[in-house]
């Protein structure tokens, strides 16, 4: 529709005005408030920390590693958590399986044991996946997974020779560690087997035929090793999986799946929909929740043995305090459908895309190259604090929990997609507003206090000092020294509450604990 003549000079002048002024520019959004009643002492549902349970890493000859351990340690310290999973126990650098030129096989636990010793020592079980294929054994020694590494992802020669393998492993763990502790373990057979980890064809014909063997093979030794699959990505399988099973008499103590934030409805849920990040990965927990239910094991124990964020390398995803807000949703969502999530991974010393030569590459990790704590790492931290029980909030930003001590903790977050979402680093601010949380809660004890931590922008947040230094590949010693100072967890701030009563105000992509006692 044509503008008339003298109202589109004044829209013109108006526009040259607003430019000089430097005001052209949409005005920032408003700051949105939202109110929470909290009662303390109201009727609570249990809240397990399934999302601190288990964190994954890269493959096991890693966990050899001096940084590695002290990564390792630095988790465990924040978190408690109580089991880790890895690629590649059987893989050639472990050395289990060696056969002689006369075709003898034999076995050689030494590598094994310095793994599993060390995850003990720090107070960390084992979640045991059964992979790669040893060399020796395999029916296809070109085929070779793209990883820097390059495991074998064939299916066996002889399956004669695999059950004697994982029958030989079984009883030097117990003989070793003791069927108590073993009995304590999780092992899961495989890896992805549905996108191209596994050269079985068809692919999921001959990875039952897998599980079939290994189930047996372990439950051989000792029926109370704990035994699941089928550590499908994209949340596969599982109807599937549990219907074979049941047909078949075949063992299962748990269903094991993966899903990422960047997974797609196509490959996921069949569908063209188009599921945010923010939503994705609790969707799938939901789906396969639902497939245990309606299965012949509808009791049947169910762990995400890897998610994340994103499968790729999006340094504005998973270096950034984008991750607080996305992990504290993601607890919310799937809180009760799941007993045990494994964040993929706990630290950057990881190399399936190689040597890591920058500290912010966009890692699956909690803590960056040289020891330097993410957002990530902070985000899980401060959720450490929440309770195990779970107090009703009609919010989408909020959680609510008490302790067993009466204290009321709760996380609050402002949610906002990255800035970014390719492999390059995209500087630039998160779009959004501030939110400003106005809390109420009744039956506190008297002279009751609030105190804070924060992960943010300023609060945490190791990516804004990296990108002040210009985002060097190979920090110097002092750098890395400034950007693990920067990465700490900042100390908390105390507050009053009045009666009940405070304010909070959570910046874009912010993400605040609060404990009230």
């Amino acid at each position: 529709m044509a503008i008339p003549a003298l109202l589109r000079n004044l829209a013109l002048a108006a526009c040259a005005a607003l430019l000089i002024t430097g005001t052209a520019s949409a005005a920032a959004p408003a700051t949105t408030t939202t109110s929470l009643h909290i009662d303390a002492t109201a009727t609570a549902s249990p809240f397990p920390h399934f999302w601190e349970q288990m964190l994954g890493s890269g493959r096991a000859s890693l966990a050899l590693r001096d940084d590695y351990r002290k990564d390792l340690e630095a988790v465990h310290q924040a978190t408690g958590f109580s089991y880790i999973r890895f690629h590649g126990i059987l893989d050639h650098d472990v050395g289990l399986v060696q056969r002689d030129p006369q075709g003898k096989i034999s076995y050689n636990f030494s590598y094994v044991d310095q793994i599993y010793d060390g995850l003990l020592e720090r107070g960390v079980k084992p979640f045991v996946e059964l992979s790669f294929m040893p060399p020796e054994l395999t029916s296809d020694p070109a085929a070779l997974h793209p990883f820097w590494y390059r495991p074998n992802i064939a299916p066996p020669k002889n399956y004669a020779e695999w059950d004697a393998m994982i029958g030989a492993l079984a009883k030097h763990l117990i003989e070793r560690y003791g069927i108590d502790e073993v009995a304590s373990w999780y092992f899961e057979v495989w890896n992805e087997p549905n996108i191209g980890f596994w050269a079985g064809t068809p692919p999921q014909v001959t990875y039952f035929t897998l599980y079939d063997h290994t189930v047996r093979a372990l439950k051989a030794v000792n029926p109370r090793i704990r035994v699941g699959g089928p550590s499908t990505a994209q949340a596969a399988w599982a109807t599937d999986f549990l219907a074979h099973t049941h047909k078949n008499n075949v063992p299962v103590d748990f269903v094991s799946t993966h899903v990422y934030g960047d997974d797609t409805a196509d490959n996921v849920f069949h569908t063209s929909e188009k599921i945010p990040r923010a939503d994705m990965v609790c969707r799938a927990v939901d789906k396969v929740h639902k497939e245990i239910a309606a299965s012949p094991y509808p009791q049947m124990p169910l762990i995400f043995s890897e998610h994340n964020a994103s499968y790729a390398n999006l340094p504005n995803v998973t270096d950034t305090v984008f991750m607080g807000p996305w992990i504290a949703n993601t607890i919310r969502e799937c809180a009760g459908k799941v007993q045990i999530m494994s964040h993929w991974s706990f630290s950057d010393v990881f190399e399936e895309q190689g040597v890591v030569r920058n500290p912010f590459y966009g890692g699956f990790g909690l803590i960056a190259a040289n020891r330097i704590p993410k957002p990530a790492f902070n985000a899980f931290a401060v959720l450490h604090k929440l309770g195990d029980k779970q107090i009703a909030v009609d919010s989408d930003s909020a959680l609510v929990t008490r302790r067993e001590d009466g204290s009321v903790v709760i996380a609050l977050w402002n949610y906002a997609p990255p800035v970014g979402d390719t492999a390059s680093y995209t500087p630039g601010e998160p779009v959004g507003a501030p939110k400003h949380f106005s809390i109420d809660v009744r039956h506190l004890p008297a002279g009751a206090r609030a105190t804070v931590w924060r992960v943010d922008a300023t609060h945490g947040n190791a990516v804004a000092a990296f990108d002040r230094m210009g985002r060097p590949d190979f920090p110097s010693r002092e750098q890395i020294a400034q950007l693990r100072e920067a990465g700490k967890l900042a100390a908390p701030e105390s507050m009053a509450v009045s009666n009940g009563k405070f304010a909070i105000t959570v910046p874009v992509q912010g993400l605040v604990v609060v404990e009230l006692r």
